[in-house]
């Protein structure tokens, strides 16, 4: 992507609160964060870590989209540069687009497909969706296909530049950034496929409840445009029990309620 200017970046690690969310037994502070535009093969942890040290606490969730993970690995491809074979071309226009964009309707991301699991189960996959539209199911394409495929983000006009004309593929060791990142923080810390579709825990550090995660994000609070803004805080809050008198400026006195933060701050201190 060298030669590409993305947008400015001078609200970098600015912490925007969106609405709590009810959680199980609790309440879901949620804030997301602002970064740079995240580049290929640049050290993530220690890009991201500035705009989290010393905010998060112990009991945070932050949470990183899977797209930026497979950025920083290198996992992207200019558009331009993806030859789609015959079979990508024949296949592109035959599957069922769940959400938005384009996805796998466009023969390059196809193509990027087709080498991530290989032909033959794309045609598995593609059989699958075929049959979908004889029952009335949804999904069986990306179910048969993997999640390989189903992470796999293509080019369109809602993206950030110079994403927006690049195929970006699931990463391939999210495992791995989840704990160097927890580890870095001392929080826990999840990887994750969200957009308007809904939320998926791809990758977790130990402890971290996906169940939660998933919840908390389920109505995309980081957004799936231009809002440079992938990386989430999730503050779980538990509802003190029946009966438990609540102690003022205790945790179970601030559960749920957003308070000012001290010295009017861009973020929680």
């Amino acid at each position: 992507m060298s030669g590409m200017e993305g947008p400015a970046t001078g609200q970098a690690g600015h912490w925007l609160p969106k609405a709590p969310r009810e959680v199980g037994p609790g309440r879901v502070e949620r804030y997301v964060v602002r970064t740079h535009l995240v580049q290929p093969r640049e050290d993530l942890v220690r890009n991201l870590s500035p705009y989290l040290a010393g905010r998060v606490r112990p009991g945070d969730i932050v949470c990183v989209g899977e797209k930026v993970v497979a950025i920083a690995e290198g996992r992207v491809y200019e558009l331009e540069a993806v030859r789609a074979r015959w079979l990508a071309r024949f296949l592109a226009g035959r599957v069922r687009q769940l959400g938005y964009g384009l996805g796998l309707r466009r023969p390059e991301t196809m193509e990027m497909a087709i080498r991530e699991v290989g032909s033959l189960r794309i045609m598995a996959a593609a059989a699958a969706g075929a049959l979908d539209r004889l029952t009335g199911r949804s999904g069986d394409f990306y179910r048969v296909a993997g999640r390989r495929v189903s992470t796999i983000d293509g080019p369109g006009p809602t993206t950030i530049p110079p994403y927006n004309r690049a195929i970006v593929l699931g990463p391939r060791r999210p495992e791995l950034f989840a704990r160097r990142l927890a580890r870095r923080l001392g929080c826990g810390v999840a990887v994750v496929d969200v957009n308007d579709v809904g939320s998926v825990v791809l990758a977790r550090s130990p402890g971290v409840d996906a169940r939660l995660v998933e919840e908390a994000l389920r109505d995309n609070p980081m957004g799936q445009g231009s809002q440079q803004t992938p990386v989430a805080v999730l503050r779980p809050r538990r509802r003190p029990a029946p009966g438990h008198p609540r102690r003022p400026g205790g945790p179970a006195g601030g559960l749920g309620v957003l308070q000012p933060w001290p010295g009017g701050g861009a973020g929680p201190a």
